[in-house]
């Protein structure tokens, strides 16, 4: 079988923050030849790397959230292509690809039975407070103190879930098999899915014991954790954010905590 010349590869650009470790980058290597201004030598800045390569560059791989803003677009004129490694496309500007047909993707449900995994763990984390009591026992307080104090149990709880997308319907795929209540919160009610829905968030709020939150980050969803929202959720309420940082107001989360208003957050994202 005939070799391909690194050269004769077609050319992909790389996007990636500077301590991102970059897992898959040997097997791209064998099919792409890949243009990445960390990598080179002597250091050079991302404006003057893209700048120099612009002619040439018609595919943009954008590795982690890293921002792609109308500036950095403008650097490249024939691009044509953005491949998202992620899930959310929040850090892209879509409307300037919109206005150039710049083709953007994105990595679509792959990661959607990872990211229910680990919902349900930090659910379990912070009912059952294990991560708390670790602190606890590791601080040399059982001895000082006294036990730690028991967790709560998962059976049985209301968990609404805001956005049932193809993450949040893996969550309770998970769930519903614990003996929990489930509900949700989305743009639209989904007539295939047999759980209560709620028009807006703070009913949500008020008819469940613990927020899944897991939609998509835009200018309307910013802050949709609201501070009125987890003041609905009760004292005794648990939040659990695998989405976006922002979809909480995080300093309202933080004060609620500090008093007591909110059982515990189980945090993937800040």
């Amino acid at each position: 079988m005939a070799t391909v010349k690194q050269e004769e590869l077609p050319l992909v650009l790389v996007r990636r923050p500077p301590n991102f470790h970059f897992p898959f980058k040997d097997r791209l290597q064998t099919h792409f030849r890949l243009l990445d201004p960390l990598d080179s030598d002597p250091p050079e800045s991302t404006h003057s790397f893209f700048s120099r390569h612009a002619a040439s560059v018609h595919v943009l791989l954008c590795v982690n959230p890293t921002p792609v803003t109308r500036g950095l677009l403008s650097l490249l004129p024939f691009l044509q292509l953005i491949v998202g490694s992620s899930t959310g496309v929040d850090h892209i500007d879509l409307q300037e690809c919109r206005r150039r047909s710049i083709a953007v993707t994105n990595a679509g449900k792959a990661f959607s039975p990872d990211v229910a995994d680990l919902a349900v763990g930090l659910l379990i984390d912070v009912l059952r407070r294990v991560s708390a009591g670790c602190q606890y026992v590791r601080a040399g307080l059982w001895a000082q103190n006294g036990e730690f104090p028991l967790g709560f149990k998962l059976g049985g709880k209301r968990v609404g879930i805001v956005g049932l997308g193809s993450i949040g319907a893996e969550i309770a795929k998970r769930l519903e098999p614990f003996g929990c209540s489930i509900s949700y919160n989305s743009r639209r009610k989904k007539p295939s899915v047999p759980f209560p829905w709620f028009k807006n968030v703070y009913d949500l709020a008020v008819n469940n014991d613990v927020l899944i939150v897991c939609c998509t980050l835009t200018e309307e969803s910013r802050h949709i954790i609201s501070k009125d929202v987890m003041t609905a959720l009760g004292k005794e309420g648990v939040i659990i954010n695998v989405g976006r940082g922002a979809l909480i107001d995080e300093k309202e989360l933080v004060q609620l905590l500090v008093r007591g208003e909110l059982r515990g957050a189980g945090l993937d994202v800040f």
